[in-house]
């Protein structure tokens, strides 16, 4: 059969994206797109968003998958945590505006807020640099990823609509944690922008916001009902609270 005839697949039209299509296929998949417009105009969008990712995360793409997320990592038992000098570059604060915020308790031990928060930048660092698998479940299928997520952590996982802070639920996978299972939570804004929501369970029952921040990414954690939270994005630290206001503030209207 003539390649010609051959009808082009969504995986070959993201091959085409990223530059894998075989040679002896490209004119085929081009003269396709040439007579489907509608279909040209979506790859075109693909393209333009890899673009401005590629712009946006190049510096970290490279950077090789930490150890402690490794899936296998699961069943293991939890790892005991050593920070030196790096410590130091995790700023903790108190975050104002919300009474809600800031009376939560005793505040956190050092090692949690440290190791959680480490844990989720990794996480995000690895994840938004993705064009076609950031995440292991669409956020088109969000009852589905909320039900999944909740069987395998173990408690109530609600992905919130973050529409009104310019941001589209990209979708979601499951982490190793450092106690057992991590939910992991992925938005996307018009320009390009991720954001990302990492959770796990945690011995802390209530915390005050803390603010950590590496590199050219920061972070917002905060414990809730025994789930700790480290919602991440660029180094905004004004645009990230807004951002992290807006979930803390639905995930109390939701009870997780």
């Amino acid at each position: 059969m003539n390649d010609r005839n051959i009808p082009v697949t969504e995986d070959e039209l993201h091959a085409y994206v990223d530059g894998e299509l075989p040679a002896e296929r490209r004119a085929d998949v081009e003269a396709w797109l040439a007579a489907h417009p509608d279909e040209a105009e979506r790859v075109q969008s693909w393209r333009s968003m890899a673009e401005m990712l590629h712009a946006r995360y190049d510096s970290v793409a490279q950077e090789p998958v930490p150890a402690r997320l490794e899936l296998e990592r699961l069943e293991r038992r939890p790892r005991q945590w050593f920070y030196g000098a790096a410590a130091a570059v995790l700023v903790a604060f108190v975050a104002g505006g919300t009474a809600g915020w800031v009376a939560h308790g005793a505040a956190n031990t050092p090692s949690t807020f440290q190791s959680l928060t480490a844990d989720a930048l990794d996480a995000h660092r690895l994840y938004v640099v993705e064009v076609r698998h950031p995440v292991e479940v669409g956020g088109n299928e969000r009852d589905h990823l909320q039900a999944w997520l909740t069987r395998r952590c173990g408690w109530t996982v609600f992905a919130p609509n973050l529409e009104a802070s310019g941001l589209k639920l990209v979708g979601g996978r499951l982490l190793p944690g450092p106690n057992g299972p991590a939910s992991f939570l992925m938005y996307e804004g018009a320009s390009g922008e991720r954001y990302t929501i990492y959770a796990t369970k945690t011995d802390n029952g209530a915390t005050q916001m803390r603010y950590a921040r590496t590199d050219k990414d920061g972070a917002l954690f905060w414990a809730e009902r025994g789930v700790g939270y480290v919602v991440s994005g660029g180094g905004d630290r004004e645009r990230l609270t807004k951002v992290a206001q807006a979930v803390y503030d639905q995930a109390e209207k939701h009870g997780t």
